[in-house]
């Protein structure tokens, strides 16, 4: 449908990327990845038409569809949130008008008194309610409703104008505009960032089965490996294509590395002998024509370049926070809300020393209300809310990035108003991803994804026993995710985490807090089907009030040594959750593997089943060898199969 040839962009005296050549067909999902600043938002703009390449080209047909949700969306909607989703429906939208002005002339009093011209609107009425008809027109507002209620709408948001909404909420209006409209080519640039966890879920179904073309951006690898077929990372300074999920692009890439390392180093091998060669005969005569010849050799190969492995490592270091009580915060039949309406009722928990409490739930259940409450932005309208004797915080919010300082340097705008004690702020700056002469880079030359990661270094190096976190993954890059996994990891205080990043719940996470229908779960764990529903549009509400489900309904409570234990513990328990999540990728790897050899072997049979292939001796000896290896290779894997399974249910 679209094919892009020899991209490239420059930014300044700075080449992001050249040479892109990559193909959107029907059925082909593709996700795009790379670090922050590695121009995956400049080729989308350049795809969709809103930027011109400085080199290379774009076909597509003339009659092809396209939809794109950029990340910063540009809203001129005017209408109900209904209205601008079916709105989206194309030719179905058109007639949808036509059919309502129809309507109102025909039940306009003065429209009979003219018997002709009367008669010749029945009949404009009747061809166009037939065709309406014929494409589905009246299951329309119903389908728009579907996809409204799968990105967490209320059945009474139909109505509501999307000018009141929030920049969030506007978000996923354009994409269920998108979704009803099915274009031909969908380029969506992280539409997970304003989605909860049930949203999330709902959206991999619908695009893992998405008939058309679909190129996205994400940092979730868990959303990557439900959707995608195709990975194509930025790197290098040029796109790289992999085939497979995510599970499959960490293999593969690794697998490139390391062939390029020793081809490097061979390379590197063979050079040495020839300069050695050069070194030991350059001034004897007799040997002059061959030094020559190896001196010319040299200058004209082309060295092979090993890519820079630019994984962010994190090295954390951080100082043990001021003791506080044993309970950090305490919810004791809490009721809050906006005037008298309450979000959020008869709340009873208590976050004990050392935890890290993941909240999920749907947008607008009450998780950043909670969170405003605790924190003393909002007053309970019954029952208590607070925090333990000595608890100090820090808070990260969505949009805490874009308040940074863009005329300071990254150094300044971190350590501003901290005291170093013994800490080297460059060495600590270095742990979040601004090594050396980064750091001296100044904030309004940083990407989206950058600024998010210093706004978040900003809060974890204050020195308090907890941290509040809403969303902080927004705009992360993957490296950047593993930044802050490992940073939550290593913390040794407090944490209240809200995000939609399922791989993350999993790795930090000792308890999640579901918020959802005006109350709050507890959960001991990270149980999977709250990450992951059976049936993400028919999500069950947990019921009101606090129950703990692992333990029949009473508050958890611990004893007072087991503070100092729970951090090995969770780094254990998340390791655990690790090896079972690498273990059902290989599963669903080794299941692609066999599904393809299963196809080989028939492809093979049917082949050698033809009687004309026996008149060729020589191709019937190819096919049956080919036949034998093609089994040996499909029983090979069902063994290897079964063993993962076995492993998986163990």
């Amino acid at each position: 449908m679209l094919t892009a040839s020899g991209l490239a962009r420059s930014y300044g005296p700075r080449d992001l990327f050249a040479d892109v050549t990559l193909q959107l067909s029907l059925g082909r999902r593709i996700a795009l990845v790379g670090g922050n600043g590695t121009g995956k938002t400049s080729l989308i703009e350049i795809l969709v038409g809103d930027a011109e390449p400085d080199r290379g080209s774009i076909t597509k047909p003339k009659d092809m569809t396209l939809g794109y949700l950029p990340q910063d969306l540009v809203d001129t909607a005017t209408g109900s949130v209904l209205e601008e989703v079916v709105a989206g429906a194309g030719e179905m939208a058109e007639l949808t008008e036509e059919l309502h002005r129809l309507e109102a002339a025909i039940s306009d009093p003065d429209a009979a008194s003219d018997p002709d011209a009367y008669d010749t609107l029945l009949a404009q009425y009747g061809n166009v309610q037939s065709q309406y008809e014929s494409m589905g027109g009246y299951a329309l507002e119903a389908d728009a409703r579907k996809v409204l209620a799968g990105l967490g709408f209320k059945d009474t948001d139909g109505d509501r104008p999307v000018r009141e909404l929030s920049g969030g909420w506007r978000m996923r209006v354009a994409l269920a505009r998108l979704l009803l409209a099915k274009p031909e080519v969908l380029i969506l640039d992280e539409p997970t960032n304003h989605l909860d966890v049930d949203s999330v879920a709902w959206l991999e179904q619908q695009l893992a089965a998405w008939p058309g073309a679909l190129l996205f951006v994400s940092h979730d690898r868990d959303f990557i490996d439900a959707v995608a077929d195709r990975v194509i990372e930025l790197a290098e300074g040029t796109a790289l294509e992999y085939v497979g999920g995510f599970a499959e692009f960490v293999v593969q890439r690794e697998e490139r590395l390391q062939r390029i390392e020793a081809a490097a180093a061979r390379q590197a091998r063979e050079i040495a002998k020839v300069e050695q060669f050069i070194d030991r005969f350059r001034y004897k005569a007799t040997k002059a024509r061959q030094v020559q010849s190896r001196i010319k050799t040299i200058e004209k190969l082309e060295q092979i370049k090993v890519p820079e492995r630019k994984e962010l490592v994190a090295r954390f270091a951080f100082p043990e926070p001021p003791r506080s009580s044993r309970v950090i915060a305490e919810f004791n039949d809490a009721t809050v809300g906006y005037g008298e309406i309450p979000v959020v009722s008869d709340v009873s928990l208590a976050v004990e020393r050392g935890q890290v409490v993941a909240l999920v739930g749907p947008n607008g259940a009450g998780k950043t209300t909670l969170l405003k409450l605790i924190l003393g932005e909002l007053e309970a309208s019954a029952g208590t809310a607070e925090l333990g004797n000595n608890v100090k915080t820090a808070t990260f919010h969505q949009h805490q990035a874009d308040e940074l300082d863009l005329d300071k340097t990254v150094i300044a705008a971190f350590s501003g108003g901290i005291d170093p004690g013994k800490r080297n702020m460059r060495t600590v700056l270095g742990s979040f991803g601004f090594p050396g002469d980064a750091a001296d880079r100044m904030v309004r030359d940083l990407s989206g994804g950058e600024r998010t990661r210093l706004a978040l270094a900003r809060t974890m190096i204050e020195p308090v026993n907890l941290l509040v976190l809403d969303e902080p993954t927004n705009h992360l890059d993957l490296p950047s995710c593993d930044v802050l996994e490992d940073a939550l990891t290593a913390y040794p205080g407090t944490v209240l985490l809200v995000t939609h990043d399922r791989h993350l719940i999993r790795n930090v996470s000792d308890a999640i807090i579901d918020v959802r229908d005006g109350g709050a779960t507890w959960y001991d764990g990270v149980p999977e089907e709250i990450l992951m529903p059976a049936d993400p549009s028919k999500v069950v509400a947990a019921g009101t009030g606090l129950s703990h489900a692992s333990t029949g309904g009473e508050r958890r409570t611990a004893d007072s040594g087991a503070s100092g234990n729970r951090k090995t513990a969770r780094q254990a328990s998340a390791k655990a959750r690790q090896n079972t999540n690498e273990l059902r990728k290989r599963v669903q790897k080794l299941e692609r593997a066999l599904e393809k050899a299963e196809a080989e072997v028939a492809e093979l049979q049917a082949q050698l089943a033809d009687p004309d292939i026996y008149d060729r001796p020589e191709d019937v000896h190819r096919l049956a060898t080919l036949h034998d290896d093609a089994k040996d290779r499909a029983v090979a894997l069902t063994d290897e199969w079964e063993q993962a399974v076995e492993e998986l249910e163990g």
